[in-house]
């Protein structure tokens, strides 16, 4: 069949359609993923056109693969974190979608305030089991779509079902006519596709799922989950890991649109973010992530660096709000008592921190000397410096000047003595053995040993405006 290309406006010929391959024993990929040893990446040398779509957008799932590594959140923490995206995403509504559990009494009730907040973004969803009462307890929910699991791996297939990969489509296509029969919009989640057989299973059940929606007339959302973090974006890497491959192959020979085709990585190899990029770069709207990547083992693609990345490849936020991450980064910290790793982009206590003296020069010159954006305007944080042995004349002054909050004609630079004393203190503490960073309160009384009444610099500012 030739059919005109919408992106290209080529004409393309779909020449095969892939049907299911039943066969005895389980492909396991065992050449690629050896288990005694780490997972080769294989090429093939074949490469997809990169087809971003004309939208893309973020999906959440704090709720729902996010509290399945930590604690259950409260309800009211639920509500809270949820006006927090609703606030980040805008009412463009990037931010499309937020998935929960509604097993417990709990997570019942936080859905349902969170539905009576009356916000269009972002959607509240579910996650369920491919059972009869679940599918009834959404429906009283009046939940509109929901996340259905169906592991496309003959790991889980043959390991963890006990089926055929023949078996395995026929429940999973009756789960699915369960779902239109409750009118509830499937969410089919191909678990671990980076272990797959892509063209001997996942396609042909994609197929025959396009088939039943196009019956139904419900559309059928499909999620690429690479449940192990397994797939990679190298140009040539062949299947099952190729994340531009399993995109592509999705889009092209099972005609599953863009809008209706989202990834959902884990971090486990360090891919994450990188996989979501790609997922967006070669054809799926969506990409699933949790707020500070908290999720199952090394976790799920951060939700705040995808934002970056939205503004990073579109040239704005388009109606996102920056600001709200470094909200959200205090609210986990403060109401629910997670600690950031401090080292963690955009959100980590030290991500814009320099304890270099000769960073600190810099900063005082010209902030974007070593600052990667302006997260003071972007992220309403502003570069700091953290006080060392090593944070020289320089860092003490820039401390000092950004604590007290100096206007710029009274700020002191690394040649005013009081810059020059403190430093000598410092270096005392460090010669008789210290080894740890400076407190705040452990510097400012060293400032006011040597200039006593330098924290009213800040009232007379204030006086003066």
């Amino acid at each position: 069949m030739i059919i005109k290309n919408k992106h290209s406006n080529l004409l393309e010929q779909h020449q095969y359609k892939y049907s299911l391959q039943d066969v005895k024993d389980p492909n396991l990929y065992r050449e690629i993923y050896p288990y005694t040893e780490i997972p080769k990446v294989a090429f093939n040398h074949r490469r997809v056109p990169l087809d971003m779509p004309e939208e893309i957008w973020i999906t959440d799932t704090t709720f729902r693969d996010g509290q399945q590594s930590r604690a259950p959140y409260t309800a009211n923490q639920i509500v809270d974190i949820y006006k927090l995206l609703h606030r980040l995403g805008g009412e463009g509504g990037l931010i499309r979608q937020s998935e929960f559990f509604v097993y417990t009494k709990k997570d019942r009730e936080a859905a349902e305030r969170c539905m009576e907040l009356g916000y269009e973004f972002p959607e509240v969803t579910t996650w369920i089991r491919a059972r009869d009462e679940d599918f009834r307890l959404v429906n009283d929910l009046g939940i509109k779509e929901t996340g259905i699991l169906v592991s496309c791996s003959d790991y889980h297939i043959f390991k963890k079902l006990g089926m055929t990969r023949a078996q395995a489509l026929d429940h999973y296509l009756g789960v699915v006519k369960k779902a239109f029969s409750a009118g509830i919009r499937p969410r089919c989640h191909l678990e671990d596709i980076t272990r797959a057989d892509f063209y001997g299973f996942v396609v042909p059940f994609v197929n025959a799922l396009t088939d039943l929606s196009r019956e139904a007339n419900i559309p059928v959302k499909i999620r690429m989950c690479d449940t192990m973090g397994y797939g990679v974006s190298y140009p040539g890497a062949a299947l099952p890991r190729s994340v531009p491959g399993i995109v592509y192959g999705l889009h092209h020979y099972a005609d599953v649109p863009s809008e209706m085709l989202e990834w959902h990585g884990h971090n486990d190899f360090y891919k994450g973010v990188d996989n979501a990029v790609n997922a967006w770069l070669y054809g799926a709207s969506g990409v699933n992530c949790s707020l500070l990547g908290i999720g199952e083992r090394t976790g799920n693609v951060p939700l705040e660096a995808m934002v970056i990345e939205y503004a990073s490849l579109r040239g704005d936020f388009g109606g996102m709000d920056p600001r709200v991450i470094t909200e959200i980064a205090e609210y986990f910290e403060r109401e629910i008592g997670y600690a950031i790793p401090p080292m963690t982009p955009f959100v980590g206590e030290n991500f814009n921190v320099t304890r270099a003296g000769v960073h600190a020069d810099g900063l005082m010159k010209d902030a974007e000397i070593y600052n990667i954006f302006d997260t003071e305007a972007i992220l309403n944080r502003p570069p700091e410096v953290a006080i060392s042995n090593t944070s020289g004349l320089a860092g003490i002054a820039y401390w000092i000047n950004k604590h007290y909050n100096l206007p710029h004609f009274r700020e002191v630079t690394k040649n005013d003595e009081i810059v020059i004393r403190v430093k000598e203190e410092i270096d005392r503490l460090y010669s008789d053995g210290r080894t740890t960073l400076m407190g705040e309160e452990e510097l400012m009384a060293i400032i006011e040993s040597v200039a006593p009444g330098v924290d009213g610099y800040r009232e007379e500012d204030e006086n003066d405006n």
